[in-house]
């Protein structure tokens, strides 16, 4: 192996999540089937929020974890961070209505003060099976040759002018679901910042990495080139 990557997963490690154990797991199937070396680590929420600007430099990339959040405020603040750098970034799960979150604050999407996201459509602690469409390319090549059946714990419904404004200026809708809310966004102008709502890591194997993980590894490679 002949380049290694070092990834920060934001967030506050619980062994007995299974979102938890699977991003550790779908790490390394994507290090094997790059054949790079991968150094991770799980950072707090609580220590992240005291980065100064050279620590968040330290890292290749950044993947926000699954909740369940201990702090949103603390994830709040960390989010607009990260979005203001030029360091991949992967966000799963509960991470995905932070980050709508705050770009509806970042750029004033919200004069009305109406409820633009809905809450949570997942009932209690379950996985709910959605199906993934591609909306773009891009995404379309990625899911190929791999199966668009994901599972997730949170489910949002967009209000329809969130979207298009979203799409106007600041993301692209990647994947819709079966419900046709978008499912994965990604950060105009950002080389890797993608946001899904479910948890692509659960359905990565050894023998099939999920291809946005890998994916987002590759990017992280280049920003380790740089």
């Amino acid at each position: 192996m002949s380049q290694s990557l070092k990834i920060a997963i934001i967030g506050d490690y619980n062994f007995t999540y299974n979102s938890h154990h699977a991003t550790n797991l779908a790490i390394d199937h994507s290090a094997q089937f790059l054949d790079i070396d991968v150094n991770y680590y799980w950072v707090k929420l609580s220590e992240v929020i005291g980065f100064r600007s050279q620590q968040f430099q330290q890292y290749d990339g950044f993947w926000i974890a699954p909740g369940p959040i201990q702090n949103p405020f603390f994830l709040y603040g960390i989010m607009k961070e990260i979005i203001g750098k030029n360091i991949p970034t992967l966000i799963t799960g509960d991470g995905y209505k932070t980050l709508l979150d705050v770009l509806i604050s970042t750029y004033q999407l919200n004069g009305r003060n109406e409820k633009l996201i809905s809450d949570n459509l997942v009932d209690g602690e379950q996985f709910e099976k959605l199906i993934i469409a591609p909306h773009t390319s891009s995404f379309r090549k990625l899911y190929e040759n791999y199966s668009n059946i994901e599972l997730t714990s949170t489910r949002y419904s967009l209000y329809p002018q969130l979207i298009q404004q979203l799409q106007d200026n600041i993301a692209d809708v990647e994947a819709y679901n079966q419900f046709e809310d978008p499912e994965i966004i990604s950060l105009k102008n950002k080389k890797f910042f993608v946001g899904c709502g479910f948890c692509p890591q659960i359905s990565s194997t050894r023998e099939i990495p999920h291809p946005i993980i890998y994916t987002f590894m590759k990017a992280c490679l280049i920003k380790n080139g740089e």
